[in-house]
């Protein structure tokens, strides 16, 4: 490797010396082989420049690995396709209910509960083993975002409004027992100290440590559609809207892909990709 020391551009705007080691493991955890990361990191070196932007260090590695093989381009891009799930919040918010689903619990998304002092909207309602927990999911646009300690402290109130009018009600089968935060960013330190002194569960794409968003969607096989190569953006937009948010609810659905009028050739590529992604050979 070149000793020579590059500063890239965070989203933040900060700069920062740019480490192949972050890049190789990225490459290697979305499945990518050793020989394949080197040659990777090779073709890149020499593009590399004072102020690169991260954003396209990661389209050119995007684009290298796309070509050897579809399926972990797929998987390396997994951070970027959350984003891409917006604007809005919904799909986020449908992602966070599969990924519980997928644990145990049974889920609502989009629920209206009656606090002690007002009407609350609550983004997620899962239950399990006679708990019912409260989840609020935070999705930003913006990379660099992040949850400062205001956050789990209006959440907070939040869910002690709703828990203590839930918890009185004789007709109430199960126990409002916490609330969640769920965000497609990040949470400063301020904001995990609070939560752990408040009892709130907090979940970001990269925290808890080994278990956050990233690890979760791997482990369940429950990518969003905007990870598939063989679509564009117009076209996983169309499905989004179409309430298709995850790759496994396509393969289920494909039929809607004829519907959509998707040419063949599309269809044919794309259920590919899914059943490949989907791990259903």
């Amino acid at each position: 490797m070149n000793n020579k020391i590059i500063n890239i551009r965070k989203y933040s705007g900060e700069l920062e010396p740019f480490s192949f080691q972050k890049l190789e493991n990225s490459l290697q955890k979305s499945g990518a082989s050793s020989e394949i990361t080197h040659k990777i990191i090779e073709i890149i070196k020499p593009k590399l420049y004072d102020g690169i932007s991260t954003k396209e260090i990661y389209n050119n590695a995007y684009s290298i690995l796309k070509k050897h093989n579809k399926l972990h381009a797929s998987k390396f891009s997994l951070k970027k396709a959350i984003f891409d799930l917006g604007p809005t919040g919904y799909p986020f918010e449908r992602l966070v209910g599969a990924l519980l689903k997928q644990k145990g619990y049974k889920t609502e998304v989009g629920v209206i509960l009656p606090g002690k002092c007002v009407t609350h909207e609550i983004d997620v309602l899962a239950e399990k083993d006679n708990f019912t927990y409260a989840i609020e999911c935070k999705f930003h646009l913006k990379p660099n975002y992040s949850n400062n300690v205001k956050i789990p402290l209006y959440i907070n109130s939040r869910f002690l409004d709703v828990q203590e009018q839930w918890n009185k009600n004789p007709k109430k089968t199960s126990f409002l027992k916490q609330g969640w935060i769920v965000t497609n960013t990040k949470f400063t330190e301020d904001a995990i100290n609070f939560a752990k002194c408040a009892g709130l569960v907090l979940l970001s794409w990269d925290y808890p440590k080994n278990n956050g968003i990233k690890q979760n969607i791997d482990k369940y096989g429950l990518y969003p559609i905007t990870v598939l190569t063989s679509l564009t953006k117009r076209e996983k937009k169309l499905l989004i809207e179409n309430d298709i948010i995850l790759t496994k609810e396509l393969y289920e659905n494909a039929t809607i892909l004829n519907k959509l009028d998707f040419p063949k050739s599309k269809i044919k590529k794309t259920l590919s990709e899914l059943q490949n992604l989907c791990d259903l050979n």
